[in-house]
């Protein structure tokens, strides 16, 4: 092993000091640079068993960094593509629903608020508005809400 050459361990570590990352993640970016069969494992099993890798701390560095620009759908999706449990997601994913209406029109607000008096009443602007948030990963209903201007509807947010 030579100083031009970093360990596994020592390449896992390089990642994590940047971001959370999944063992998933850690596994498909480190593949290539395993040299016998099981050294992958080992190393990312002694850094799980040591803290640095947890799935809870992956999930709630996603919800932190995307759930003020993204909606619950993306984020699932997020979540979903880093190889987490799946009750986790469904778990981080019941709690964001609960904020989504306000997240929602908070993003609206930075996009399309000062351009707009709260109401869109021109079809072409309502559906660019619409597609916007729909491609932020918010649901149809939430979307509907916010476009229409519905600020009085702050009482049935869940």
């Amino acid at each position: 092993m030579s100083f031009a050459q970093p360990s596994l361990k020592g390449r896992a570590l390089r990642l994590l000091s940047g971001r959370e990352y999944s063992r998933a993640e850690l596994e498909r970016k480190l593949k290539t640079h395993e040299e016998t069969s099981g050294e992958l494992v080992r190393a990312l099993d002694e850094l799980q068993a040591k803290g640095f890798i947890s799935e809870q701390r992956v999930v709630e560095s996603v919800i932190n960094r995307r759930s003020a620009k993204l909606g619950t759908a993306r984020i699932r999706q997020e979540l979903q593509g880093k190889g987490l449990d799946p009750q986790a997601v469904t778990d981080a994913v019941a709690s964001l629903k609960a904020t989504e209406l306000s997240r929602a029109r908070e993003v609206w607000r930075k996009k399309f608020g000062a351009k707009s008096d709260g109401v869109v009443t021109d079809a072409v602007e309502r559906g660019k508005q619409m597609r916007f948030l729909a491609a932020r990963g918010f649901g149809g209903d939430v979307i509907r809400r916010v476009v229409s201007g519905g600020a009085g509807d702050d009482a049935l947010d869940e």
